[in-house]
């Protein structure tokens, strides 16, 4: 699930979609306003969502993914990867407390050097 995805092609989410997509992964877009990237439909809002998540990667700033932070402790995501510039030290540290797995690194290096 990338949260932040964009229909830009470049951004960096734009191209961790359609990376994932090209290695056959199942993606699922969320932006608050735009219906489609890539040939998927996005989804709006984290509370829609009613699929087990692997991994959320973040593409947005601290600012936004704190307001969303009982969504995502809802997801119960089973790892969560806050991309360059998207560090919150408040949210990585309730997803610690749940048990969600947290990583600081960039989702493209590590789909590319095989360690996603």
């Amino acid at each position: 699930m990338i949260l932040g995805a964009t229909p830009k092609i470049e951004r960096y989410a734009n191209m961790a979609q359609r990376e994932f997509m090209a290695r056959g992964y199942q993606v699922i877009p969320v932006h608050p306003k735009i219906q489609e990237i890539e040939g998927l439909k996005v989804t709006n809002r984290l509370c829609d969502i009613d699929k087990t998540i692997h991994t959320l990667t973040l593409y947005v700033g601290a600012a936004r993914s704190e307001l969303l932070i009982e969504d995502i402790l809802k997801l119960q995501p089973l790892r969560v990867i806050f991309n360059p510039g998207s560090e919150s030290s408040i949210l990585e540290s309730q997803l610690q407390q749940q048990n969600i797995e947290t990583i600081q690194g960039c989702t493209l290096v590590m789909l590319r050097t095989m360690q996603f």
